[in-house]
């Protein structure tokens, strides 16, 4: 049978106040597209469908569109819940979605109580098991009272604890005759981060061994680390990565979806399929003539700019009328200068007038407008004198 392996979709989420719906919607398409054209037996969204817990209306639309169309190409559809999306919503909607031939898995569940997803390949007939784990949250594994009797070690030990037993759990429910899966949305030993990530969420004292995952496993579609990555394991421990970078700290990464074929007995053959929808985000150097000759071909692109020249007033929207599309504008850390030496008494600063101060202030950063300067004159003329 085949099926697709895709998550942190991330939908709703905006960069630099900029909304990037639009793309989403592009890859989310192409995405259908690829399902539908190697006619997959199912699609396994491993988490982080939203980028929050209160994602806006368009984005909820999104996502109900996508998965709709997904099971419109004939493909089972299987979904959990990650880190960023609001668990006890997915399960409030399960029913719902269930009657739309959509698997939704919020919080952990025990084999009996839907944490095992069992069908039919539609394509092959060959009998499937998705052993569906959601996010494990430190809160749900690691007692208040234990953050506070024990160490950080005994507290990571305790979180691995409870998700080696959630995966022996569902575990029980694979079948010799089936392709065994597992859809889990967690940090692995030694996996490594997109840039994207919520940290606060990630952090390695809670985390699990890959080793954790069962062995008679065909495969294991992970999500919650956005890079493209596969885990040393007795079976495939697989990251698909995010679709589409959400930060500049994922601009070098490849946005994939993987495509997997597996039969009872067979280990699982991964193709990565690349995603080229969506805008491709860029950090760009150089003084304000040099981006300006750079500017056609950047034009398309999201962009982080690092201008190498001092800060002047106005230069900003210099930058962004070259380039409407900077997101993000800084001087160049050499352009910077901190000030130093020791600060002065009180009785020294008393002997300096507010206007000699700014100037000096302005001097030690290498920020010469004299326009700032008249200014800061006129604003604290205005404020001292009671205006």
């Amino acid at each position: 049978m085949k099926f697709l392996h895709t998550s942190d979709w991330h939908l709703g989420k905006t960069l630099k106040g900029r909304n990037r719906l639009d793309e989403q919607r592009a890859v989310l398409g192409e995405i259908i597209g690829i399902a539908r054209e190697h006619e997959v037996d199912a699609v396994l969204v491993a988490g982080d469908v939203y980028d929050s817990a209160g994602p806006p209306a368009a984005a909820q639309q999104l996502v109900v569109q996508a998965l709709v169309a997904l099971r419109g190409t004939g493909a089972e559809v299987v979904v959990i819940a990650g880190n960023h999306d609001h668990q006890p919503t997915f399960d409030a909607y399960r029913p719902l979605m269930s009657a739309a031939g959509i698997t939704l898995v919020g919080t952990p569940r025990t084999a009996a109580d839907g944490g095992v997803v069992t069908f039919r390949a539609p394509g092959t007939g060959e009998p499937v098991t998705v052993a569906a784990l959601p996010f494990v949250s430190q809160r749900y594994a690691v007692r208040a009272a234990d953050l506070v009797t024990q160490t950080p070690d005994q507290t990571a030990a305790r979180y691995d604890q409870v998700v080696r037993a959630l995966l022996e759990q569902l575990r029980a429910g694979f079948d010799d005759n089936a392709v065994n899966l597992v859809l889990a949305h967690l940090t692995v030993t030694n996996g490594l981060f997109g840039g994207g990530e919520r940290l606060a969420q990630s952090i390695f004292e809670y985390h699990v061994s890959a080793a954790a995952f069962p062995a008679d496993a065909h495969y294991v579609a992970l999500g919650h680390l956005h890079r493209r990555q596969t885990l040393a394991a007795p079976c495939p421990v697989v990251y698909s990565g995010a679709p589409l970078a959400v930060d500049f700290g994922e601009q070098e990464n490849t946005n994939v979806v993987c495509l997997v074929e597996a039969s009872p007995g067979v280990p699982a053959r991964v193709t990565d399929i690349a995603l080229t929808a969506g805008r491709r985000l860029r950090t760009v150097r150089g003084t304000v003539a040099e981006l300006a000759a750079q500017a056609p071909e950047l034009a398309e692109d999201l962009l982080r700019v690092v201008v190498r020249e001092p800060a002047r007033a106005g230069l900003r929207d210099e930058v962004q009328k070259l380039l409407p599309n900077a997101l993000e504008v800084g001087i160049d850390p050499e352009f910077r200068v901190a000030l130093g030496g020791s600060r002065p008494s009180a009785a020294a600063l008393a002997r300096r007038s507010p206007a000699d101060l700014f100037r000096e202030y302005c001097a030690a950063e290498q920020f010469d407008d004299p326009r700032v300067e008249a200014l800061f004159a006129r604003l604290h003329d205005d404020v001292s004198s009671g205006e």
